[in-house]
């Protein structure tokens, strides 16, 4: 498939998850290494770039990375995001792959504690995806990563999509 045609796809499957006005508005490469090797722990995703700030209900706190404002969104709005995870090398069980559990996604905006609750009784899935897979997943779904015990290298570039732009009172996605 050519690069063309991989970014085409890409936005048939966030159009037909989020609807035909679904845009990417945020990227990142995750590029877990020897040199580079990290855990997150188990969380969700929340803060989304706004273009400016306005105090609407259910946002917040707010913040500022990289001259970027960040809100911690309500579920309403995390509900219509999602994430395309592009991976640029095979994720397997040794190279910290994405871990998540299942069926979280569902249950709103969770704090650490019931995060870390869920955490003790639901199986964790590893999320293994080969060389040039695409995995989704929404921002609410619980998920963590173990460091790598590998010399491979685990690099994702992970596309964020939302269904609209704009989420009314003012507030607007800043495509970052």
């Amino acid at each position: 498939m050519t690069a063309s045609e991989t970014s085409r796809w890409r936005q048939d499957c966030s159009r037909e998850a989020l609807g035909q006005e679904a845009i990417a508005f945020h990227a990142t490469l995750f590029d877990k290494s020897a040199k580079a090797n990290w855990l997150v722990v188990w969380h969700q995703d929340t803060a989304l770039p706004i273009r400016e700030r306005h105090d609407a209900q259910g946002w917040g706190p707010w913040s500022v990375k990289d001259g970027i404002t960040y809100a911690h969104a309500p579920a309403s709005a995390l509900c219509q995001v999602l994430a395309l995870r592009v991976h640029l090398d095979n994720s397997d069980a040794d190279n910290g792959p994405l871990r998540v559990l299942p069926g979280t996604h569902v249950s709103g905006v969770l704090t650490d504690v019931h995060i870390e609750q869920l955490a003790r009784y639901i199986p964790p899935i590893d999320c293994l995806v080969p060389q040039g897979g695409v995995l989704a997943m929404r921002p609410l779904i619980v998920h963590a990563s173990s460091k790598s015990h590998s010399q491979i290298p685990r690099r994702v570039i992970h596309i964020e999509y939302a269904a609209c732009r704009s989420f009314g009172a003012g507030l607007e996605l800043a495509i970052t």
